[in-house]
């Protein structure tokens, strides 16, 4: 596994049945025993489809590892500054799935310094399509996630009512006025040149 710091310096229970038969105690067969044996696949927080290749949620934990792994992802993209969780780490080293790490500090309005630097980098990181399928996540997956999406989306040359309806979707009644401000005056002319590796057209 790779490691990239990019810095700017988130039993099943049993069944009591009286007057059981014979057929209570038959073991599992057909659909049965293929549902016991398939293994339960549990998504992060938020997530969800950004385009083909490019996925985004709140922070994942062993829980959501076996979802993860049948995504086959080769990178993810961290927003959140901490230390990546051991865990974590040794399920991209078992899978090698490539780490980015954008460290970003979740703020509160009207404290919220979102560094467009920091942006920028993590967009060509997205634009590279020899870095798909690739996860894109924060702690909650509402707003660092949500400005990095929401700036991709400028690039796809969505109109801003769109960017802001999806942004608000996630992050719900603690969308800030400030994450969608920072959208919108998002300088995108240093990356209008970029390769694009999927379609501008929105996701239904």
């Amino acid at each position: 596994m790779t490691v990239e710091k990019c810095t700017a310096t988130e039993a099943s229970p049993s069944l009591n049945v009286s007057n059981s038969s014979p057929l209570d105690k038959a073991p599992a067969t057909g659909d049965y025993a293929e549902r016991d044996s398939e293994e339960l696949l549990v998504p992060p927080l938020n997530f969800a489809m950004v385009n083909k290749g490019v996925f985004r949620s709140g922070f994942p934990d062993s829980a959501n590892f076996g979802f993860l792994k049948s995504l086959g992802l080769r990178s993810i993209i961290c927003l959140c500054p901490e230390t990546y969780p051991q865990a974590n780490n040794e399920f991209l080293k078992t899978n090698g799935i490539k780490l980015f790490q954008f460290g970003i500090d979740g703020c509160k309005e009207p404290f919220v310094n979102i560094p467009e630097e920091t942006i920028r980098g993590a967009l060509k990181v997205v634009l590279d399509a020899r870095n798909h399928p690739l996860l894109i996540h924060c702690k909650r997956g509402k707003h660092r996630t949500g400005c990095l999406v929401g700036c991709l989306r400028r690039l796809q040359r969505w109109c801003l009512s769109s960017v802001f309806d999806e942004y608000q979707r996630f992050a719900a009644a603690k969308a800030r006025v400030s994450d969608q401000r920072f959208i919108e005056l998002f300088d995108i002319s240093s990356l209008k040149h970029s390769p694009m590796p999927f379609s501008c057209s929105k996701i239904k």
